[in-house]
């Protein structure tokens, strides 16, 4: 079966679809080359079986959520898109007599709205992840965490659709293998479906303090204002913090063409208009080779690089 064959009939499950695009429009960093087809399948049920077919007919693909964590070469891209955009849902169920809730997320659901949503209904649990950009997929897909909170603590099983025999599968907490921006879904050929999240009942205006502090922190320290891929490295020790060793070298603001080096976070590397692939991946390795001779460390990359 020939791919446009493919997309007809997926069009008519209900999967609508987009040639030559760009990924550059689907990134925070908004750097990505042309991909030949990307599929945004409208339910659950669709999204699973766009995998099957994709995979049966051997023809390569990569799924993507909001697109924060992805550095993409600006290349012809040789792989079909699969996005997460419509899988949207989000049910809940209170738990002893209200004082948890049980929240079933599937994994398109934007990670801060789902934390503003719970919030506002008085649980706490996500209050940590109100401004971390991204899906829910890709939170669990990583570990995201900020201000002392990461996925690992509030979910307690996942739904995920396992490519190798083509079979739903639930994973629970331990199963997930959850440990610094890191889980099993890294190792093995398994995709996200939906996951659920246990939360606490708490005091509202508690709640609504911790967000308040918390999104503070965030304006006035990270530049979101910019496009990026979030913070660019992992700490490799619990003690060495990138950005403010960057900053200790003076290498805030450090550009290689329109890829810099934040002057706000030296931990972020920003888009300043039309950074190149090429740029951005030529000033991480310029990072990654300052402190390699300046500390023998080396850094790892925390999003995700397709080149």
């Amino acid at each position: 079966m020939e791919l446009d064959e493919i997309c007809k009939e997926l069009y008519v499950k209900g999967c609508e679809i987009k040639k030559d695009e760009y990924l550059k429009s689907h990134t925070s960093l908004r750097v990505g080359g042309k991909t030949p087809y990307m599929f945004f399948p409208k339910t659950k049920r669709i999204f699973i079986e766009t995998l099957i077919l994709l995979k049966e007919k051997d023809i390569p693909f990569k799924i993507i959520g909001g697109g924060t964590n992805l550095i993409v070469t600006d290349d012809d891209l040789n792989f079909v898109m699969v996005s997460t955009k419509y899988l949207t849902g989000v049910k809940e169920k209170k738990l002893m007599n209200g004082q948890k809730l049980l929240v079933d997320s599937e994994c398109g659901v934007y990670l801060a709205s789902l934390s503003h949503l719970v919030s506002e209904r008085g649980y706490s649990g996500l209050e940590f992840a109100c401004g971390i950009p991204g899906t829910v997929g890709g939170a669990i897909y990583m570990n995201a965490g900020a201000y002392g909170g990461e996925m690992k603590d509030v979910v307690i099983e996942a739904e995920v659709f396992d490519l190798s025999d083509l079979k739903i599968k639930i994973l629970r907490n331990k199963e997930l293998e959850f440990s610094y921006r890191k889980s099993i879904l890294q190792d093995l050929p398994l995709v996200l479906l939906s996951s659920k999240q246990i939360l606490c009942k708490d005091n509202l205006n508690n709640i609504k303090s911790r967000i308040e502090d918390f999104s503070i922190k965030r304006y006035s320290k990270q530049p979101i204002e910019m496009p990026s891929a979030g913070s660019t490295f992992k700490r490799p020790k619990p003690d060495f913090y990138v950005g403010t060793v960057l900053e200790s070298l003076g290498l805030k603001g450090y550009s290689i063409g329109d890829a810099q080096i934040s002057t706000k976070h030296a931990g972020f590397i920003i888009n300043k208009g039309n950074a190149t692939f090429g740029q951005v991946k030529a000033l991480i390795d310029y990072v990654k080779k300052v402190i390699k001779e300046k500390y023998q460390v080396d850094l790892k990359v925390e999003p995700e690089i397709w080149e």
